[in-house]
C-alpha cells in the first residue's frame, strides 16, 4: 500500500486549492488500499462497538429507501481505519496543499449512500461544527468507489471560502443540539444558472480525492442509482495555525483533549502527527 500519493501534486493543483478553495486529485490511492477501506467499512457500518459514532441519517428522518450512514472518529477503535488516518497518503497530501511542515490528524468520517438514498447532504462548511479556528485544517476526501451526478457527487461554490461567511453547522439528521444563532446556509441547488455563483463537481474514479477548504460550500444529492453505492472517507488534517476554539454548538471530540482555548491543538493522543516533512 502507498504511503505517498502516486501522482505528482502540482503548482496547478495548488492554485486551483487556494482560489477555488476545492480540488480533484486523481489517482493517488492504490488498488490494496482501496479494497482494504472497501471492506472496512463495511465492516465497521454495522459494529456494535462502544465508540463508535454512527448517524443514521435516513432512519432519523424517516426515508423509506435507502440508508444515508455516517461514522466518525473511526480511527480511535479500528486497526485499519487507524492505519489510513497515520499511514495513508492522506496526510502527504494534506501538507503539499497547506505548504505545512508538520501535520496533525483531526478525525476521520466515513459516508455511505446506499442506492436508493434520497437524502441529501445539505449545503454547509465544515468549520462552524467544530472546536477549531484557523485556515490550515482541511478535508482530503477520498471515493471508494466511482462517483458521479447519478449517486451523489460532492458539490462546491468555487471561491465561497473567501465569502467571510461563517453559516451555522448543519448537521445531515437534525441534532438539536447544534442550534445556534448563525445565518443559516442557503441551499444553492436553488441557484443554479445563477452567473454570479461557479459550481464544481467531478466524476470520481476510486482512488481520487476531493481536499477542501473548511470555509468552502459544499453539499450532494442523493443517491439516486439503483445500483450503485456512494461509498466515501474525509480525513481531515491540521497545520500550523489552527487554534482550539471550543464555541458552543460544536461537536465534541472523542478523547477529550485537554487544551486552553486559543492555544495550538498539540494533544498527541487525540491529536498525533502523522506527517512531518524531512530536515
Amino acid at each position: 500500500m502507498n504511503r505517498t500519493p502516486l501522482n505528482r501534486i502540482t503548482d496547478e493543483d495548488r492554485a486551483l486549492f487556494a482560489a477555488d478553495g476545492a480540488v480533484c486529485l486523481r489517482g493517488m490511492f492504490d488498488a490494496e488500499w482501496l479494497e482494504r477501506m472497501r471492506n472496512a467499512v463495511n465492516r465497521v457500518m454495522d459494529a456494535e462497538h462502544a465508540m463508535a459514532r454512527k448517524r443514521e441519517v435516513t432512519a432519523a428522518l424517516g426515508g423509506k429507501t435507502g440508508r444515508f450512514h455516517i461514522n466518525s472518529f473511526v480511527w480511535r477503535w479500528d486497526d485499519d481505519f487507524r492505519d489510513w488516518v497515520l499511514n495513508s497518503p492522506c496526510g502527504a497530501i494534506a501538507a503539499e496543499l497547506m505548504g505545512a511542515d508538520e501535520v496533525r490528524v483531526f478525525y476521520d468520517q466515513l459516508f455511505v449512500k446506499e442506492p436508493n438514498t434520497v437524502e441529501m447532504t445539505d449545503w454547509h462548511q465544515d468549520l462552524p461544527f467544530w472546536p477549531l479556528a484557523g485556515n490550515d485544517v482541511l478535508s482530503v476526501w477520498v471515493a471508494l468507489v466511482d462517483v458521479g451526478p447519478d449517486n451523489s457527487a460532492l458539490e462546491y461554490i468555487a471561491g465561497s471560502h473567501k465569502w467571510g461567511k461563517f453559516y451555522a453547522a448543519a448537521i445531515p439528521d437534525k441534532d438539536p443540539k447544534f442550534k445556534s444563532d448563525l445565518e443559516t446556509c442557503p441551499n444553492f441547488s436553488e441557484r443554479r444558472g445563477d452567473p454570479s455563483l461557479r459550481f464544481l463537481s467531478w466524476n470520481m474514479k476510486a482512488g481520487d480525492c476531493i481536499v477542501h477548504h473548511p470555509l468552502t460550500v459544499h453539499g450532494a444529492e442523493g443517491n439516486f442509482s439503483p445500483q450503485r453505492r456512494r461509498m466515501a472517507i474525509s480525513t481531515r488534517y491540521m497545520g500550523r495555525d489552527v487554534r482550539w476554539d471550543p464555541r458552543p454548538a460544536t461537536m465534541a471530540v472523542t478523547g477529550s483533549p485537554h487544551l486552553v482555548a486559543g492555544s495550538h491543538p498539540d494533544d498527541d493522543d487525540c491529536f498525533p502527527v502523522t506527517w512531518r516533512r524531512s530536515a
